[in-house]
Formats: C-alpha cells, structure tokens, sequence
C-alpha cells in the first residue's frame, strides 16, 4: 500500500447515488459527486403513463442506478485529480430492501418490452409498503408454526422485505412471476453490473431475505402460505453467499468503459448504506448504536451475545462485523416527515421570511424553534408518517399530532416532529437496553447530524452523549472501507476501520433539566405510541382499509390497477 492508492466508494440512496475517491492510508475523501436519479421515486404512475398506482407504491427505474457510475464515479475521479490506474478497488452500498426481478442474466424485467407498463417489472423500493397483507400473513403463520427464525427478526417480518413483496407479485401479477428468474436486492444488482458476476451478499440475506444458520424458509412454510410460492426460494432466491469485504468478481470491460477505471480491479460484496456506515464511524465493537439520520432512520450495532430484541429489524452472525452478532433496527420515516411538514404545512409568509435572512426553510424553521422551552408548544407527535419500522413493526400506522389549537404555529408542529422522531428511537435503545444489548454510545452520521437542535433533541431524550462520524458521506466511506479490504489493502474491517474511519466522540451532551423535562413529554409520547399501536384502537388501520376501498379503481385493460385488487 503506498500514499497514491485510492478506493471509490458508492453510495445508492433512495433519491440519488454518490461516488467518493478516498485514499486508502488515512481514509481521507478527496473528492465526490452526486447524481439524482431522473426519475426519483415513481410513487403516482410509471414513466410514460397517466394510470395511477395504487397506494404505498414505491418503485425505481434501474437505469438511474446506472448512470451513478457512467456520470458520478467519472465525475469524481476528475475532480480528485488522481490517475484512474491508481485506484485499486470499488465498494458499493444500497438501501434495503430494494428489490429487482430481473432475467437470469441480469435484465430488469421493466427493461423488456413485453413488461415496460406492468408495476410489478420495476424496482421495488425499500420504502414500497402496499406488501402489508402478505407481510401479515407471514407473521400469522409462522408464529402458528413457531418457526425458529421469527424470534430474529423481534417476531415480525416487514412488508420491505424480500418475502412479503415476492409474494405480493405473484398475488397481484403471477405472469411477471412466472417470467422472473432472479429476485435480486438492488445491492447486489448493481454488482452484478460492475462485474458480470451475481453474488448475493450475507447482509441482505439475513436481514431481508430471512437466511439464518444457513437456511431460508422451507418448502412447507411457503407453500402454506401460498401453493404456488413453495419454490420461491429455489427458484428465485437462492444463490451464493459473498461475506462482507470478500471479492465478488472483476470489473469487467464494459463497467470499465462506463467509469474509467480500470479493467479488472476487484469489486467488493455488495452491503446496505447503514450496515456498511459502522465501520466508518469506528462503531465495531459491542454497543456502539449507529444511527444512520437520513430521509429514515436505520440504527445499527454489534454485540458478542445473541439476545432476542422485540421488534428488532434483524440479528444476523456477521451481519456488520465478521464474529460479532450484528443488530439492526430503525425508523422508517424522519427526515422524510421534516420533508413532507415543509412541503405541506408551511405558509408563504414563512418562505419569504427565510429568503429574506438568506435561509433554507428548514434552517429558518429550526432558528424559531430553538427559542422555545420545552414543552411550550403544548404538542406531542407520534412520528409514523411512514408506518413504524421498530419496535412495533407496522406500516399500516401513521401520524399523529396531538395538541394542535388555533394559536398552534408552523415552528411549533415542526419542533414537536422533530421531538418524535427522538421519542422513537428513545424506544429502539429502550428496548435494546432491556432484552440485554446494551447501547453504551449512540452515534449519528447522514445529513441530519447538521442540524444542531435536533442533536441537542437526541442527546436530551435519550440521555446520552452523541458522537458524530467524522464523515459526511458515512456510507460511501464504509463503501470504500471495503473495497480496501476486498483489495486486500487490510487484513480485515476492523483493521481497515481504525485506519481508514473517522468519529467526533462525545460532542454533544445532555443537559440535565431539558432531559427531566423530556421525561414528561417521552411519558406523554408512550401512551399514545402503545394506545395506537398495541391494539388498543385500531382506528388506523381501519383508516387504511377505508382509504384504499375508496381509492379502488378497475382499469382495463391495462392491468396497473386490477379489479378486485385494493389500489
């Protein structure tokens, strides 16, 4: 290894994809570029068309993924001023579970002719919740069977998951089924691209897709839950595993014409943007929680002991760190929530107001409430605008606000949201703390960790110190981390992390008295999260029902909406 080695890290997001040139002795970023996907998320209807979808549809075009490395990765390489033939590796990321049905070489089924107007051919995002009934479904039978698997994933599978939404396609479109031959995590998808070569990774393979001690989900369980999905997993799931930091093939001519790098170098095992983040902010060892703070909320941790967390995303035996246990829990909505309240709930006055003082909205939203005491608003949120990822598993909850009057202000609604997404995950640590995973450091890294406020929120709800990660782009670092290792540049992550990652430890701390006055609101806020999502009303999910029975629409003979499919 010598001072002129350099990695590219990849970073797939759910709205863009980054590529960042890092060196490989100090882990410093020389350089990054971005690149928004053209057609973000396809949440109302396919490209092309006017035909609604139905709703919690969330999909993606594959394409847009590969333009990240035929614009970003050239881009960032020019802007670092380094010789491409010196850069040694390529490690990539993705959210998850983002799901593509492909052929068995690879093609996108959207990307065929036949198949360009059929929802069910497109990417399924991580965030695509319209799976919840099969979701259900899996839960009800597997905790009838008492599968050994459910306890570790806190007893719940998510309609995010590899499962729930394969069986929510051969449901709902059983032709695109059929024509399926691979059921790919984008993660490994977008290997597959760099390399020729499909290799599933073993992070998504326990934490999406239901791998545990080596097996998935029998023949017997998936044909109860369907006849026709017994062979789900031979026919479309199952496939080598790649451990985290190994090699997953070549970069191949092609992928070497998109990104001007050279033909070859090693391409490292696929990972997700969160589990792959430790590593870069030096969290790979037992109870460093990382939250990664972006449009959700994934949180993240290793522990050498192998406990079962209620509500808990996954425990996978290598799932971060190769001999640890790794956790994973999260929050499937909080910088989208700040998102949508600006776009939806903010008056003109307040926009120009901002412009005026040269702010962004959200900063200007953030200055007011920063001046208030806590409490002073009167409001307390549930944050589910997004459903609930963890603990209670549920994407068919929603938001809350509580508290509301007429002399209720835009900084007042935007503070107590803000204050709920803390409260949640002030539940997740909870909740860890008390089935014997102990969070003993909590560390923030993605854009959020910015907002200074919100940090000071955390650090006074949870009643713990916050470190930040020493990065801006935590994901692409972790990216790059691996590819050190695939190259063989370090024995290993942890080696590879202490050399190459970065945190700022303790930097904001909790203050007494905004923590006691915390206490009485998380009080408040733990009432309402158990009243309406322990099943003591279920107005929610009725709620749901009624909205999607009023949304049904029958369009013929297109098939996007089917008649007789809730839409």
């Amino acid at each position: 290894m010598t001072q002129d080695s350099y990695v590219i890290g990849i970073d797939y997001g759910t709205l863009s994809g980054r590529a960042v040139v890092v060196r490989v002795s100090d882990g410093a970023e020389l350089a990054s570029a971005v690149v928004e996907y053209p057609h973000g998320v396809v949440e109302r209807s396919l490209p092309g068309s006017q035909d609604r979808l139905p709703p919690e549809w969330a999909l993606q075009v594959p394409e847009d993924y590969r333009q990240v490395l035929k614009k970003a990765v050239p881009a960032a390489i020019a802007q670092a001023g380094i010789n491409p033939a010196d850069v040694k590796a390529i490690g990539t990321d993705f959210t998850a579970c983002t799901m593509v049905p492909t052929t068995n070489d690879g093609t996108p089924l959207c990307e065929l002719p036949q198949w360009a107007g059929e929802p069910h051919a497109f990417v399924k995002l991580w965030r695509h919740h319209a799976a919840q009934p099969q979701a259900e479904r899996i839960n009800e039978l597997a905790r009838e069977r008492k599968e050994s698997w459910l306890p570790r994933y806190g007893g719940l599978i998510s309609s995010e998951w590899e499962f729930a939404k394969g069986l929510q396609m051969l449901e709902e479109a059983p032709e695109v089924y059929a024509a399926m031959d691979h059921w790919v995590e984008a993660a490994d998808w977008i290997v597959w691209q760099l390399t020729g070569s499909y290799v599933r990774n073993a992070c998504t393979a326990g934490y999406k897709g239901i791998l545990q001690d080596g097996s998935y989900p029998s023949v017997e369980f998936l044909t109860a839950l369907n006849p026709d999905f017994g062979q789900f997993v031979v026919d479309k799931v199952d496939h080598p595993i790649g451990s985290l930091g190994d090699v997953a093939g070549r970069l191949s001519a092609e992928a070497a014409a998109w990104t001007g790098l050279p033909e070859g170098i090693p391409v490292a095992v696929g990972n997700v943007d969160a589990h792959v983040t430790a590593p870069a902010a030096k969290a790979v060892h037992p109870g460093q929680m990382v939250a990664i703070m972006g449009t959700s909320t994934c949180h993240v941790m290793s522990s050498a002991e192998l406990r079962e967390v209620p509500g808990m995303c996954g425990v996978v035996d290598g799932g971060i760190i190769p001999g640890l246990y790794g956790y994973e829990a999260g929050q499937s909505g909080v910088g989208d929530i700040f998102g949508w309240f600006i776009k939806n709930s903010v008056p003109a006055s307040y926009l120009e107001q901002a412009a005026k003082q040269g702010l962004g909205i959200h900063e200007y939203l953030t200055s007011l409430a920063e001046r208030q005491n806590i409490g002073e608003h009167g409001l307390v949120a549930l944050d589910w605008h997004s459903g609930n990822r963890s603990v209670l598993v549920d994407h068919e909850l929603s938001g809350v606000v509580v508290g509301q009057t007429l002399a209720t202000r835009p900084e007042d609604g935007y503070r107590a949201l803000l204050e709920a997404t803390a409260f949640g995950a002030r539940v997740i640590v909870e909740t860890f703390n008390a089935a014997g995973v102990p969070v003993t450091e909590f560390i923030v890294a993605g854009g959020l960790m910015k907002n200074q406020l919100l940090m000071q929120i955390y650090a006074d709800v949870l009643n713990l110190p916050l470190s930040t990660i020493g990065s801006n782009q935590g994901p692409a670092l972790g990216s790059a981390i691996h590819a050190a290792v695939a190259a063989g540049l370090y024995p290993d992550i942890m080696a590879a992390s202490e050399a190459m990652g970065s945190v700022n430890k303790a930097v904001v701390s909790p203050i007494a008295e905004n923590v006691a006055a915390y206490n009485a609101l998380f009080a408040e806020y733990s009432l309402l999260h158990d009243y309406f999502g322990r099943g003591a009303n279920e107005v929610m999910h009725r709620l749901k029902a009624i909205a999607r029975d009023a949304q049904k629409v029958a369009v013929e003979p297109t098939g996007l909406i089917r008649a007789g499919v809730n839409a």
